[in-house]
């Protein structure tokens, strides 16, 4: 890529996150009028369908929008400015459960068509889980998961049964987290299963669930020292790559 190519795809680049900054007199009109301006890729259609979608006032001050208008805002010049590489830091902030569907769908359905890099910063993860097709979780700093989801879906398993035969069958796994009710216990161990080794569970009467990726990332972070989770700095990151 050459210098100016290098310099038109990071001025492209777009960042949208619920605190976005705009001047204190622009109304979301005013927002994407000056969007259209900025990015070349600019899908006037697609932004007029999101205003509709989330019944968005366009000529109320953006100071006097609530968070989830905000948000929305962001997400609609987020998906419309079509940029190479979008970042989205926690775009559903006040919108409600409707309405983040709504976003996770119309992403789905626009990256479907105009593939690019989507960056998508989040606490909810079940809620984009499906969406993922490579995952990074930071927890304090550090990088502690750089997979694709598909390797990282059914990476680890729980197992349930009399703890007796559930100790012998777990023997020289990675234990992430464990829980005993009498005589029972619970544990999630890292690894995929064999059928071979499925087949034993059963055997022994053991049962085994999926483990979810919130669970998995809850299950290898909360382990570390000084974990925070009321903090912003456990974060997943979707990276769809073209």
């Amino acid at each position: 890529m050459t210098s100016t190519k290098m310099t038109r795809f990071l001025i492209e680049s777009a960042l949208f996150g619920s605190l976005q900054k705009y001047p204190d007199d622009f109304s979301a009109q005013h927002a994407f009028k000056a969007a259209r301006i900025f990015f070349s890729g600019w899908d006037q259609a697609l932004a007029e369908r999101l205003v509709e979608d989330f019944q968005l006032p366009m000529k109320r001050r953006i100071k006097k929008l609530s968070r989830g208008q905000l948000s929305a805002v962001g997400v609609i010049i987020g998906l419309a400015s079509r940029a190479e590489l979008t970042f989205f830091d926690e775009p559903y902030l006040g919108l409600d459960a409707v309405a983040r569907q709504l976003f996770y769908d119309r992403l789905v359905e626009d990256y479907a068509d105009f593939p690019r890099t989507i960056v998508l910063s989040s606490h909810l993860i079940d809620e984009v889980a499906n969406l993922l097709e490579h995952v990074i979780v930071i927890d304090k700093g550090k990088i502690i998961m750089d997979n694709d989801a598909e390797e990282i879906r059914g990476s680890a398993v729980t197992v349930v049964g009399v703890k007796a035969r559930l100790e012998h069958f777990i023997a020289n796994r990675e234990v992430l987290h464990r829980e005993n009710f009498g005589s029972l216990s619970s544990v999630t161990v890292n690894g995929h299963l064999s059928q071979a080794e499925r087949q034993e569970a059963a055997e022994l009467g053991l049962e085994l669930a999926p483990v979810s990726l919130q669970q998995l990332i809850v299950r290898k972070t909360i382990g570390s020292a000084g974990s925070d989770f009321t903090e912003t700095e456990n974060e997943l990151s979707k990276e769809a790559v073209r």
